[in-house]
């Protein structure tokens, strides 16, 4: 390909280091290793401080002409066009389908307009799907992306630690979440070096905490009551980094179901961890993790898979490596995943621990060390 062009915020971010606000931006990477973002005027500032060779802006709308985004980006693109000269040959666009994380109250996309506006800048090219491509980008991370992820994951442990040291019986789901997620949109004021940060935390208790299986967690009203089990799950970002990390408390010691659920879990979690390592089947740890719930007695309740690709995206279970029983999957060094076994028993309870691993040349690191004990995670004030 002469060139790829992206206008995802997520694909934008992984070719430039700009992580778009609103999603009217684009980004060009050329064959020969120039990056170039278009970005609206309003959001210059944080395209400039990309690793972009250039950084070309517009204005989608003023009083002298109404105009959308489309035809505003369009004038930078042919000019841009015309500099680079591609004549013939093919320019790689976006074609997967792919989770999106928001990055602002609302998301522009492009959609079916990102062809023809494409098509318009550059006549003569052929376009190719790139989206293959660009997810195995996605998948095997820098230095310097591994570095903010675990970034992310370090401002995520102080939310769970304030959080966890609040968390008690009468508070509602709802209360329970905010003392968690305050951290994440505070935690500017901590770490200097971070410019946006914030996130999502849900908190699942009792009954409730049997339903986390899906993507969509939600807080609901219900007060947390001695004995009950307390999921608390978050994906919060910092500067473009995403997390997907989950711990389970019980609200005073576990009863003798909860406490073989617990145990059960944390053997799957290191089961895992061992199996982990560069060139392993992603699907072989996914056999590790099963294989122990399975002897447990748990193998119906482990209702998802182990793990997937976390980084430019928390909630995506089509991000590499996917650690799923059918997965043509490898690690390899430079992938960030998460882990996490689970048990769901419909009007009992779930519990669910979600670790973040990033592989080296020579093993694991585990970004989410924090809580990892099934002590650390009993409210004794519970």
């Amino acid at each position: 390909m002469a060139a790829v062009i992206c206008a995802l915020p997520t694909q934008v971010f992984l070719l430039s280091g700009y992580w778009p606000v609103v999603g009217t931006a684009l980004a060009i990477a050329t064959r020969h290793n120039e990056i170039i973002v278009v970005a609206p005027e309003d959001e210059k500032e944080i395209a400039q401080a990309s690793w972009a060779d250039a950084v070309e802006t517009f204005r989608p709308g003023s009083l002298d002409a109404l105009t959308n985004a489309a035809e505003a980006v369009s004038v930078p693109l042919a000019r841009i066009a015309k500099r680079l000269g591609i004549n013939g040959g093919s320019v790689g666009y976006e074609s997967a389908t792919m989770f999106e994380p928001a990055s602002y109250a609302a998301l522009h996309l492009y959609g079916a307009d990102m062809v023809a506006m494409i098509h318009r800048a550059f006549p003569s090219v052929s376009l190719v799907p790139a989206g293959a491509m660009l997810a195995r980008l996605r998948a095997v991370k820098t230095s310097h992306e591994v570095n903010a992820i675990r970034r992310a994951c370090r401002i995520s442990e102080c939310a769970f630690s304030q959080g966890a040291s609040q968390l008690r019986p009468g508070m509602t789901e709802l209360d329970a979440a905010e003392l968690f997620r305050g951290v994440l949109s505070t935690a500017i004021t901590n770490f200097p070096d971070v410019e946006r940060a914030d996130g999502y935390i849900f908190c699942m208790s009792g009954p409730n905490s049997a339903l986390a299986s899906g993507a969509y967690a939600r807080s609901r009203t219900r007060r947390i009551v001695a004995g009950d089990l307390v999921l608390v799950h978050c994906n919060s970002y910092a500067d473009g980094y995403w997390t997907d990390i989950t711990r389970t408390y019980s609200c005073g010691e576990p009863d003798s179901r909860a406490k073989a659920i617990r145990d059960a879990i944390f053997a799957a979690r290191e089961a895992a961890l061992r199996a982990i390592a560069p060139g392993a089947a992603a699907a072989d740890v996914d056999h590790a993790a099963r294989e122990v719930l399975q002897e447990r007695g748990f193998g119906p309740q482990f209702k998802h898979s182990t793990g997937h690709g976390v980084g430019f995206a928390a909630i995506d279970d089509n991000a590499q490596p996917r650690l799923h029983p059918a997965s043509p999957d490898t690690i390899q060094a430079g992938m960030v995943f998460n882990v996490e076994p689970a048990v769901y028993i419909n009007n009992f309870g779930g519990v669910r621990h979600c670790d973040m691993v990033a592989i080296t040349k020579i093993g694991t690191e585990l970004l989410t060390n924090f809580q990892c004990r099934p002590e650390d995670l009993v409210l004794r004030d519970g």
